[in-house]
C-alpha cells in the first residue's frame, strides 16, 4: 500500500493505492509546516488516518510521499527540518513504511513529465517552475513571492490591478463597479497587504472578479495579458523552451487557460500541457503507469 498526500495550505489531499483496488481518496484541513505546532500536525494526520480506516485502509502502508510547498530538500538530509515533527506522527503510525518527503514543485514535475525530462510550472495563486531532468529538479528560478516574483499568478494578477486601483489607474465603469462590490478604501488595503495574515490570499481573491471582466474591458485584457506574458518572457525564456515541452499545473492557469495558450502563441512558446491538480497523474507516477 502506497499513501500519497499532498499538502497546501488550505486543504490535503490523502490518496491510497495498491495493485488491484481502486484508489481511495480524501481531504482534510491544510499542513503549514512552517507554521503549525506539532500537536495540530498530529491531529490532522490522525484524522487522516482514521477517515482512511473508515474506507477500508489498514495502517499496512509500506511507502509514504508527502509533498508540501516551502520544504526546503538538503543534502544528505532525508528529512528536512520542516518535515521533522510531522516526520514523528508518519513513523509511529506507520512504522515499516519507508517516506519521502518533497515539494510540490517535485509533485509538478513528477506529475507533468513523469520519467521524462521537460519545463514545469505552477500557477496558482503564486508561482514556480523549474527544470526536470526525468529524475531531479536542475534548474529553478526563484519566483520571489508575491513581493518580489509570483509573475502570472492570481496574486500578482491581483496586486497590479489594486495598485493601480489605489493610484486612481484604474479606467471606469470598472473602478467604480470595484468600489461597489469589495470594502477597497486605502486603509483598508494597506492592513490587508502589509500586516494581514495571509495577504497573497487577499490579493488573489480579487482575480476572478478581475478576470470576469476580460471580455468587456481593454484595461483589464491588457493586464491578464501582461501577467501571463511577464510569466513567460521572465521564467520560461531561461529555459530551453526549444527543445524540451513546456507543461503546467494550477487552479489558476487551468482556469484561464484559454488566455495564457493564447498569450503564449504571441510569444511564440508552445504548452503541451495544462492540468489543475497534479494528484491524478501523481497516482499513476507512483503506480509506475506514467
Amino acid at each position: 500500500m502506497k499513501l500519497i498526500v499532498e499538502s497546501g495550505a488550505t486543504k490535503t489531499c490523502w490518496v491510497a493505492v495498491s495493485s488491484g483496488r481502486e484508489p481511495v481518496e480524501i481531504k482534510t484541513a491544510g499542513i503549514n509546516l512552517a507554521s503549525m505546532r506539532s500537536d495540530a500536525i498530529e491531529s490532522i494526520v490522525i484524522k487522516a488516518v482514521d477517515e482512511l480506516k473508515e474506507k477500508g485502509i489498514s495502517n499496512d502502508v509500506e511507502e509514504v510521499f508527502f509533498y508540501a510547498a516551502g520544504l526546503i530538500e538538503q543534502e544528505g538530509e532525508k528529512v528536512p527540518d520542516l518535515a521533522k515533527e510531522l516526520d514523528k506522527v508518519f513513523t509511529r503510525l506507520f512504522p515499516s513504511a519507508e517516506i519521502e518527503y518533497a515539494t510540490d514543485m517535485l509533485s509538478a514535475a513528477r506529475a507533468l513529465c513523469g520519467h521524462n525530462p521537460g519545463i514545469v510550472a505552477i500557477l496558482g495563486t503564486g508561482s514556480n517552475t523549474c527544470f526536470f531532468d526525468g529524475e531531479r529538479i536542475v534548474k529553478n528560478v526563484p519566483s520571489g513571492g508575491f513581493i518580489l516574483g509570483d509573475e502570472g499568478g492570481g496574486a500578482r494578477l491581483g496586486k497590479l490591478f489594486v495598485s493601480d486601483f489605489i493610484k486612481g489607474l484604474v479606467p471606469e465603469p470598472v473602478a467604480g463597479e470595484f468600489a461597489r462590490d469589495f470594502e477597497v478604501d486605502y486603509h483598508t488595503v494597506v492592513k490587508n497587504v502589509y500586516r494581514g495574515d495571509a495577504p497573497s490570499k487577499y490579493l488573489g481573491s480579487f482575480a476572478p472578479w478581475i478576470l470576469g471582466r476580460y471580455d468587456t474591458s481593454d484595461y483589464v485584457k491588457e493586464l491578464v495579458d501582461k501577467n501571463f506574458r511577464d510569466f513567460i518572457e521572465i521564467y520560461l525564456r531561461q529555459y530551453d523552451i526549444e527543445r524540451y515541452p513546456v507543461g503546467v499545473v494550477g487552479g489558476f492557469g487551468y482556469a484561464n487557460r484559454d488566455i495564457l495558450e493564447k498569450v503564449a502563441s504571441e510569444c511564440g512558446v508552445k504548452i503541451s500541457t495544462i492540468i489543475s491538480a497534479p494528484m491524478e497523474r501523481l497516482v499513476n507516477y507512483h503506480m509506475g503507469i506514467l
